[in-house]
């Protein structure tokens, strides 16, 4: 093409383009890209993980505020306006009214369990199993099951408290606003305590007690990262029960002196009562449960029997209904003879026990407040006895909080419970005595809190909420190879050397005539066999020994440790022994480090 030809397509060119209508531009982002990009904010920074725990902290202190409104206008609507204001001290009321009523709210609570268990039977996961299995997933329709269930059993005067229901509600509310962000693991776990303790600040109008309730029960360790999101949450809901002006549940001590050397020793003791008593409580919870399993073969009546049971004993005393707030604040308000203190422990202790295997949803956090409390007043009677000038109010509250630390499993919560609920810092160093020592003697003795024990009668392994579902999801099925090279038993040892020669790999997966595994060969010892050696066949190894896909890493290491071997064939079954891929030990260990460095970045809140 000549120059002038270029010449004249240039100009043209040109003229086109200014004469061309350009459409115009748009530099609005549309609505579905600025949600987006907000849910990217708020994944990307540690500021968005505090703003989700604002709205946890609000929907969880609503959702707790709710709970205790509705088992409140129960007690009034079935037992007369006094129970508005507790049931354990309720007074005056008819005795067919107190026999009844708990059967009849068994008898409704099992036939809502009986609908569950056909429409729905999957059990419900609760925060601390959802952060130790399931990385925070949880389900708002199980916190609302859970929940239900909770304020029929406390409402009809069940011995049993609101707790579970609290964190239930409040973890999945939690883990379902985690869900809309798409939270990682790591966060989802935090943001579920988040709802925790918020639910148990709103409660107990304690915001120091819901935070580290989430630190030792729900998220399972404590990680400056958790720290503000934690602590926010708390603290809003905490503000939030202020606002709608909820009743704190405190307790009146008076002046509290403070503790010296011998109160400190008379602590340690009780704490060490405390911590075997707690024991006792466990396990006669699993007791009665079988027993009462025995004796009422039908699952729908058995919390009928119970309810009927407690109703027998709140003839006796009303303390045995509900969780015992109005008790609690007798105990500290009024003193007794040591008989009559000692006749409410042991009635308070047969109510708890047998609602809760009797079937009722709810805890034991309550009811081990005010055990502990009581056996606080009893062994402060004795101490005082021996040394004069004993302060027994003291011992009520170390008393109150080993109890509560040995059940739940949280000292660190109890102790702060203990100053929030008193507002005496002299508390404080009795009382952390107590609950360490208490603490410890659960675990060495007996090594579960109540949630985990009911977990362990389940057949769960999980000790704490820390997190070991990630192990479980590294699976051998996912770290294994699929491109298995197999040799028949019956190959002769020089085609197989020349098939695999030396340094082209180290073993080779043998089967038999029908396609089943058969064993390793391995490619060295192959090639120095000696010549009598004709097949394969003699050379095999581990000819009984292989893993299976639904192996997690945990079960695989112990496979290879027992039997010292750097490989491993992957079976379909061990009745099939089909191969389908083979493990090396180096591999498994290196993917397990790089999983578990992944999870304590994670904890730690340090980028990886």
């Amino acid at each position: 093409m000549s120059f002038g030809a270029w010449e004249r397509l240039h100009r043209s060119a040109r003229q086109g383009l200014r004469h061309a209508a350009l459409p115009p531009l748009h530099w609005h982002v549309r609505p579905e890209r600025g949600l987006a990009a907000f849910r990217a904010w708020v994944r990307r920074g540690e500021l968005g993980l505090v703003g989700l725990a604002v709205a946890a902290g609000l929907l969880s202190g609503l959702l707790a505020l709710a709970m205790g409104w509705l088992a409140q206008g129960l007690h009034a609507a079935l037992f007369g306006p006094e129970g508005a204001h507790g049931l354990s001290t309720l007074r005056g009321a008819h005795p067919l009214v107190l026999l009844l009523v708990p059967a009849l709210g068994g008898l409704l609570l099992g036939l809502l369990n009986l609908g569950l268990a056909r429409w729905r039977p999957k059990q419900p996961v609760d925060p601390i199993e959802a952060n130790a299995l399931h990385g925070g997933q949880m389900s708002l329709w199980d916190g609302a099951v859970v929940a239900v269930q909770n304020i029929l059993s406390n409402g009809f005067g069940a011995s049993v408290g609101l707790e579970a229901g609290y964190t239930q509600a409040g973890g999945g509310a939690a883990s379902r606003l985690g869900r809309s962000f798409g939270l990682r693991r790591g966060d989802m776990r935090v943001l579920v305590g988040c709802g925790a303790a918020g639910a148990i600040a709103a409660a107990f109008d304690a915001p120091l007690t819901g935070a580290f309730y989430a630190f030792e029960l729900v998220i399972g360790t404590y990680a400056i990262a958790a720290l503000a999101p934690v602590v926010t949450s708390a603290v809003v809901a905490t503000l939030l029960r202020r606002a709608l002006g909820g009743d704190a549940v405190l307790v009146t001590t008076g002046s509290i002196a403070l503790p010296d050397a011998s109160a400190y020793g008379l602590a340690l003791l009780l704490g060490l009562l405390c911590g075997l008593a707690g024991i006792a409580l466990m396990r006669g919870v699993a007791l009665a449960e079988t027993g009462i399993r025995r004796a009422v073969p039908w699952p729908t009546l058995r919390p009928a029997a119970g309810g009927l049971a407690v109703g027998m004993l709140a003839l006796i005393s009303p303390v045995a209904l509900s969780a015992g707030h109005g008790a609690l604040h007798e105990t500290f308000a009024a003193s007794g003879p040591a008989w009559a203190v000692l006749a409410v422990v042991a009635l308070k202790t047969v109510a708890s026990v047998v609602s809760l295997g009797a079937g009722f949803r709810g805890g034991l956090f309550f009811s081990s407040l005010l055990l502990g409390a009581l056996l606080g007043r009893l062994f402060g009677a004795g101490a005082e006895w021996l040394l004069p000038g004993t302060d027994t109010v003291l011992l009520a509250v170390v008393g109150m909080s080993a109890f509560g630390a040995a059940v739940v499993g949280a000292p660190l919560a109890m102790t702060f419970l203990a100053l929030e609920s008193t507002g005496s810092f002299a508390v404080t160093g009795s009382v952390l005595t107590a609950v360490t020592v208490a603490a410890l003697v659960v675990r060495r003795l007996f090594g579960y809190s109540f949630a985990t024990w009911r977990f362990h009668l389940r057949g769960e392994t999980i000790r704490s909420a820390h997190d070991v579902g990630w192990l479980r999801d590294l699976t051998v099925g996912k770290l294994m190879r699929r491109d298995v090279r197999t040799v028949k038993t019956d190959t002769r040892l020089s085609a197989f050397r020349r098939d695999f020669p030396l340094g082209s790999t180290g073993r080779v997966v043998a089967v038999d005539e029908a396609g089943r595994y058969a064993g390793l060969v391995p490619v060295p010892e192959a090639h120095a066999a000696e010549e009598a050696v004709t097949t394969v066949a003699e050379l095999l190894q581990l000819r009984d020994r292989a893993l299976l896909p639904a192996m997690n890493a945990k079960q695989a290491m112990a496979v290879f440790d027992a039997e010292e071997s750097e490989a491993l064939a992957v079976l379909d079954g061990a009745d099939t022994r089909r191969v389908i891929g083979l493990l090396t030990a180096s591999h498994l260990l290196r993917r397990y480090g790089e999983e578990l460095d992944r999870r304590r970045h994670e904890e730690s809140g340090i980028a990886a």
